[in-house]
């Protein structure tokens, strides 16, 4: 078991060459059979870190999902990949599950994909003693903790796991957990000295924007007009909400639905599947919608109103752009947003509230952010971001700043004089100089810095706080009463003199919405646009034909690398990542064959425009050019080239065939036209030699053999 095998399975069947950082020695742990824990951003690669080991060592993986809906994608998924899954659920009969534990039984399944409900329901624990367990895997694992945005109380019982099967590797994994959360998963689930993996939470490929909250109808629509034929996710607060801008999208001419928890579960279904297969386009949804979304092909993710926390906007937005591919994530802010969920989480459960509401306080942050939000995003949750990201709003329209480092050494000193005991307002109280009950009896007017910050007004203090919190200066411990703590970076500000860039307080007002850039695009760029819309339709077809959504055919990332590279041959289109064996068996004939007719529709319209091109072509040749040099100087593809040496040849010009194309293959290709007929087209002479040939020695062939038979026929 080593991590070559591993590097086979990987690209054998799931068609990567290489792992994302991290995967390879997350991997290597899981082969040496130790526990894991995985905090890492959706779109990840999370799910490769135990689907690679599953398949490597011998035995069954049983992966604890939380929704029937993402085990059923993921499931359709490996099978697409030529992996042997299944999963068990309340869907499926008795016959059905049955079946299904048989194949486990006679070790015919690779993953098991169970609920938790499931796995501990009354004598699953036996049938799983029965099997040759190598891996558990607990998706969504920070549903375990009651620090976490997603508590669900059945996996508090997964602890069991361990106690029941100390021998089997454990493997955690999650999108959205701070440190707290993190340490939670350890001992719920009983791991034994686990190694902890926290991968980067960075998304570069996701802008990330805020607006104000006004006419957001009219924003949508301009933002849709913007993004046509796009899918994406719009979240809203309320169930009414979702109905109603559905309602005005569908008058707008778009293809939106709705999705709710209020609705039967049957039309939930129904609605997510028509998304999955994109038959719907838009859906307008409450955060019950998208935790079971394994789509990798939404392209932006909308909040129509202000997340109740951090962890849940970041898992929504990671929704979007899940294959690699340019994302945007837009964020509606007002204070009437704040106030409604204020109200929501006043009738929370008793011990929760003031931790959503600091939570909320956190998000209300970013939105009101003055500098880069990644790094915001990013400083939540303990990951520093030196250099702002420039792919959000602040980034490309930065606001003006001054100097605060003053300001920022007057309130570290005085969290370090309190004893890093003061809560964030209490902070403020002691800079301000503020004679209260609280501050007295805790002998905080007495310290060196109480009053330093007394001529700035207490909302300006909040704000700056505010900043350097999200610049990652201090850190509030919300299992410490939400005091605040000093950190590396609080020394570097206090003892190096490291500066402090703050933006001038000054309260919200809605902003005027930026212009967007308009850019003509490059031929060449339009032409990747016109063939990746041609092979996006080219897939919507062959997804129906075969049941499935859309992405798991291939990814739009995939798509894109093939509308750049125009594979038309076997070993190119491997080359392409995400195109494994048994999707090139699948489909790589079709997706060849629409990059050749692409490619030909392309010749004879630049036939048209720019007259003989071929003979541009012809000039070079005779300046001793090969035909790659050529193409790489013309900006086509070879076959492009190679195409117009065959016409070229047809016409008469001076072309040493044989340099390209040589007896022995000649013979080869011209017997398959003599069976299938001069008129066969070169993707059925290419299928009958079973891709012995490339294209372009086909259609180099093609025209050898037309000669001939014109020369035949004038004899």
């Amino acid at each position: 078991m080593t991590i070559q095998a591993a590097k086979h399975i990987l690209k054998d069947y799931f068609g990567y060459d290489s792992f994302r950082p991290m995967q390879q020695d997350i991997i290597e742990s899981v082969l040496q059979n130790q526990d894991v824990l995985v905090l890492m951003p959706t779109g990840g690669g999370k799910s490769l870190c135990y689907q690679v080991p599953a398949l490597v060592k011998p035995g069954l993986c049983v992966v604890v999902s939380p929704l029937i809906a993402l085990m059923k994608d993921q499931v359709e998924a490996l099978r697409e990949y030529g992996v042997k899954a299944e999963y068990l659920n309340s869907t499926q009969s008795s016959r059905e599950q049955e079946q299904i534990e048989n194949a486990c039984l006679a070790g015919e399944l690779k993953l098991l994909y169970v609920s938790p409900e499931k796995l501990l329901s009354a004598g699953f624990f036996n049938f799983l003693k029965r099997l040759p367990l190598n891996l558990f895997a607990i998706d969504e694992a920070h549903c375990i903790s009651s620090w976490g945005h997603d508590f669900r109380p059945e996996y508090t019982q997964l602890k069991f796991l361990k106690e029941q099967f100390p021998e089997v590797p454990v493997i955690a994994l999650t999108a959205t957990a701070d440190k707290l959360t993190r340490q939670d998963i350890q001992q719920q689930l009983k791991l034994e000295d686990p190694k902890v993996f926290i991968s980067s939470f960075d998304r570069p490929n996701i802008y990330l924007q805020v607006k104000p909250g006004r006419d957001r109808i009219k924003q949508i629509l301009n933002f849709l007009d913007a993004h046509p034929g796009q899918p994406g996710i719009i979240y809203c607060l309320s169930r009414n909400a979702t109905e109603s801008l559905a309602a005005k999208l569908q008058a707008g001419g778009y293809n939106a639905a709705y999705y709710h928890a209020g609705l039967p579960a049957e039309r939930r279904a129904t609605t997510q599947e028509k998304f999955l297969r994109d038959d719907v386009q838009i859906i307008c949804a409450t955060i019950a919608f998208g935790m079971g979304i394994d789509k990798s092909n939404v392209r932006w993710v909308i909040h129509y109103n202000l997340p109740k926390n951090l962890e849940g906007y970041y898992q929504e937005i990671g929704r979007a752009g899940r294959d690699g591919a340019r994302s945007e994530a837009l964020l509606f802010y007002s204070y009437a947003d704040v106030a409604s969920l204020r109200s929501m989480l006043m009738e929370g459960k008793e011990g929760q509230v003031d931790l959503q509401m600091t939570k909320l306080e956190r998000m209300q942050q970013y939105a009101e952010a003055t500098f880069c939000r990644r790094q915001i995003l990013l400083q939540y949750f303990g990951e520093t971001k030196a250099e702002p990201c420039r792919n959000c709003d602040i980034c490309r329209n930065p606001p003006a700043t001054f100097d605060g480092t003053l300001l920022a050494q007057k309130a570290l000193s005085a969290i370090t004089r309190v004893k890093e005991k003061a809560t964030l307002g209490t902070l403020i109280d002691v800079l301000r100089g503020s004679r209260n009950q609280s501050i007295l009896s805790k002998g905080y007017d007495k310290i060196k810095t109480f009053g330093v910050g007394h001529d700035v007004p207490f909302l300006e203090w909040q704000n700056y706080l505010h900043q350097m919190l999200n610049a990652g200066l201090f850190e509030i411990a919300y299992d410490e009463g939400y005091t605040l703590k000093l950190n590396p970076n609080s020394e570097k500000v206090l003892f190096e003199h490291k500066k402090v860039p703050l933006v001038k307080f000054q309260p919200i007002t809605a902003a005027a919405p930026a212009e967007r850039a308009v850019r003509t695009k490059p031929k060449k760029e339009l032409q990747k646009d016109e063939l990746f819309d041609r092979l996006k339709k080219l897939r919507k077809q062959l997804a129906d034909q075969h049941n499935v959504p859309p992405y798991v055919i291939f990814s739009d990332n995939t798509l894109l690398e093939m509308a750049a590279e125009k594979p038309t041959n076997r070993v190119a289109m491997l080359a392409i990542s995400g195109v494994g064996m048994v999707k090139y068996e699948n489909y790589g004939y079709e997706f060849i064959n629409e990059i050749m007719r692409f490619i030909s529709d392309q010749q004879d319209q630049g036939n048209k425009i720019k007259g003989a091109t071929h003979l541009v072509t012809f000039d070079l040749l005779k300046q001793g050019l090969s035909p790659e040099q050529i193409a790489k100087q013309r900006e086509l593809n070879p076959v492009t080239i190679f195409s117009h040496i065959a016409t070229l040849y047809e016409q008469g010009y001076e072309i040493n065939i044989k340099q390209y194309l040589n007896g022995t293959e000649y013979q080869a290709i011209k017997a398959a036209f003599m069976q299938l007929g001069p008129e066969a087209k070169l993707k059925e002479i290419y299928e009958y030699l079973q891709e012995t040939y490339d294209y372009f020695k086909i259609r180099l062939a093609a025209a050898v053999f037309n000669k001939e038979n014109k020369r035949q026929a004038n004899a």
